[in-house]
């Protein structure tokens, strides 16, 4: 089994009207042996932009703090809160800088610019970046999660219709993948604030 599928994870991010949302899985195991049902893969960097992390779990706590004190080093420095692209361009090259000794995640990024627009990028373990205008998927079940966004998917989606399209896509993949699941919860982000829901899964 592969070290990216040793803990589980399954992560969706999708934009909308004026808005994003990002989704992920709750359960952290040991290959199919489950460990605990609350475990965090979704992490808000500013009031409007959040980082998930799919991969190895003690990988994903890693790069948060990293994260974190590279964001707040910014703050320090340029008086001002980093921008998702930023983001997205500083987390490729801490990837890429560790490249020969990986770190075992392969991260999503989702938030609002300076003008409110949806951005969304996501990488694998080295850094290679895509940024996407529709969706991004990260984890081990990548093809079911492709599926259900393909099918599900629309252009210009309010901020409601946003969260059932996500919430559907990740509880209907995760369905399907047995390293993953255990519910989810789906975070949306408007220029108004964020609005977060916890779902539950079959397993509850």
């Amino acid at each position: 089994m592969s070290v990216m599928t040793y803990n589980g994870a399954a992560i969706i991010a999708m934009a909308g009207k004026d808005c994003v949302g990002i989704a992920a899985d709750r359960r952290l195991g040991v290959q199919l042996t489950t460990i605990a049902t609350d475990f965090p893969k979704i992490f808000q960097m500013q009031p409007k932009l959040f980082v998930g992390l799919a991969g190895l779990g003690t990988d994903v706590q890693t790069l948060k703090n990293l994260l974190e004190f590279r964001m707040n080093l910014y703050k320090l420095k340029e008086e001002r809160d980093m921008s998702p692209k930023v983001l997205s361009h500083m987390l490729g090259k801490i990837l890429y800088s560790k490249r020969f000794g990986p770190y075992f995640v392969e991260p999503i990024v989702a938030g609002l610019d300076e003008s409110n627009k949806p951005f969304l990028s996501t990488m694998d373990l080295i850094g290679a970046t895509s940024e996407e205008k529709d969706f991004v998927v990260s984890g081990t079940c990548t093809g079911n999660m492709f599926g259900m966004c393909e099918s599900l998917y629309k252009p210009n989606m309010e901020a409601e219709e946003l969260f059932e399209t996500l919430a559907q896509a990740l509880l209907s993949s995760v369905d399907r993948d047995a390293v993953s699941g255990w519910g989810g919860i789906v975070h949306i982000i408007t220029k108004e604030g964020v609005l977060t829901k916890e779902l539950k899964g079959r397993q509850d």
